[in-house]
């Protein structure tokens, strides 16, 4: 081979790796989804939200309207918006519901039966409102990490989920403050549901 051509090769190598190195482009963008956050007061919505945020623990104040954060995962962004559990909030939690493309719902497995029967009400409510329906759901059985805990089979039996949320796609996952890798791992599941989502509505 020439010299001449030797350094053809040489330039056009030198060409391609400039190339690979510099001219790769921005990262695709990460798909955005818009999901609302209900649950009873002291569930625990607020600081899992918090905490997935890497906001510091101090800061974090009991919701009492609605608030809006956006949770970065590696793959998607949820757009979070929280809404306050309190008895006189609850009511208008539907005013919230349009534009969701997903639900996460947060009850304390640690609470008085009074309160868990009212967190079953409000999660029958949602899994058959109109505008929820047909949503993912995440459903996080939070507190695990207190002595009074119930286990996720027990949440499911007691809130009836086989038979209400038959045909529905829906994930109930223990979690707590303590253990944020199960914690995101059970996000990482709902983003997947959103996803699959997406796709069906692209084929048709």
């Amino acid at each position: 081979m020439s010299d001449l051509r030797i350094t053809e090769a040489f330039l056009y190598m030198d060409y391609l790796c400039f190339r690979a190195l510099c001219c790769k482009g921005p990262p695709p963008a990460r798909p955005e989804y818009d999901l609302v956050c209900i649950g009873l007061t002291g569930s625990g919505k607020t600081s899992l939200l918090s905490k997935l945020c890497s906001e510091s623990p101090d800061s974090v104040v009991s919701t009492t309207g609605f608030s809006i954060k956006a949770v970065p995962f590696q793959n998607a962004i949820l757009n979070v918006k929280e809404l306050g559990g309190a008895d006189n909030i609850r009511k208008y939690w539907s005013r919230y519901y349009q534009g969701s493309q997903g639900v996460i719902f947060v009850l304390d497995s640690a609470s008085s039966e009074d309160d868990l029967e009212t967190a079953r009400n409000e999660l029958h409510s949602a899994l058959q409102h109109p505008q929820l329906c047909t949503l993912p759901f995440l459903i996080l059985a939070n507190h695990q990490d207190k002595p009074a805990a119930r286990s996720v089979q027990e949440v499911k039996k007691y809130f009836e989920l086989e038979p209400l949320a038959r045909g529905k796609r829906w994930i109930l996952q223990p979690c707590s403050l303590d253990d944020m890798d199960a914690l995101k791992d059970s996000f990482s599941q709902l983003i997947n549901l959103l996803e699959e989502k997406d796709h069906e509505a692209v084929r048709m």
